[in-house]
């Protein structure tokens, strides 16, 4: 088996695995990033900094390095999943999930007849799991983002769907979703917290993997220790930008302390 269908047969399998999530259309980053051991690079085409051509781009990287690629689609749309996993990406994270019908349709859009309603055109994903669709179908992961209120309320019906290879909680919309003024609102963590132990045990109900975001890789460590499957470590941005003012705190701090006279 390739790493792509090792990856699909753990997830299926409610292994433990970890990511790492990409928002900027940096290919040298993003091939470097998936050189470093992550089980899984995931792209982020709604909300990251990169078009379709960014998108392909990205998952060439992660290819390059030997990992494997997995997509936030832009919506619950047979387009933008069709064309994400016809680039090449091993999965499809897809957002805003309210409700068994529409995780229904996010699989029906990414497995071919007579599974679902994908059109068959495998540009790249072909080079990967061959050109039939019943192997395509096998290796193919979806997950449905938990949060929405709706999405929350109903987590059990999405994992009974079929064809369903896991959840995924977006931890800010999911926080906002229960009461939450802003991501992270302390206000409400109590009620974030038994959300996303329903989430995981409505998963595990199911037999389906249960995934979450995660700012930092104890809090990933943390989240696998009460039960999930997969977690994603922050992002490449968020990443340059703590590293950066990080080195420029300390390098104001050194400064400082000699009394260089540079007004730092």
């Amino acid at each position: 088996m390739t790493r792509h269908t090792d990856l699909t047969t753990a997830i299926r399998a409610r292994q433990r695995v970890l990511g790492y999530w990409i928002t900027l259309d940096s290919p040298v980053s993003t091939e470097r990033i998936a050189r470093t051991g992550y089980d899984y690079v995931a792209l982020d085409a709604q909300h990251g900094l990169f078009s379709y051509e960014g998108m392909l781009r990205g998952i060439t990287a992660v290819d390059a390095a030997g990992g494997v690629a997995w997509v936030r689609v832009e919506a619950n749309d047979p387009t933008y999943i069709g064309k994400a996993l016809d680039a090449g990406a091993s999965g499809v994270i897809v957002p805003l999930v309210d409700d068994a019908e529409q995780a229904a349709a996010a699989v029906a859009a990414a497995k071919y007849p007579p599974v679902g309603r994908r059109s068959y055109g495998p540009m790249r994903s072909a080079l990967r799991v061959g050109p039939k669709p019943a192997d395509s179908n096998d290796a193919t992961l979806v997950l449905a983002m938990i949060e929405t209120p709706e999405g929350l309320a109903n987590v059990a019906e999405i994992c009974a769907t079929p064809g369903l290879d896991g959840v995924y909680v977006g931890p800010s919309d999911l926080c906002i979703a229960v009461g939450g003024a802003f991501p992270n609102d302390p206000a409400v963590a109590d009620v974030f917290e038994a959300a996303l132990v329903t989430v995981r045990e409505a998963a595990a109900a199911a037999g389906v993997a249960a995934g979450i975001h995660t700012a930092a890789g104890a809090q990933a460590a943390q989240r696998l220790a009460e039960g999930y499957t997969f977690a994603t470590v922050s992002s490449d941005l968020t990443h340059l930008e703590q590293a950066a003012a990080d080195h420029l705190a300390r390098a104001r701090g050194s400064a400082s302390a000699t009394g260089d006279g540079t007004g730092y």
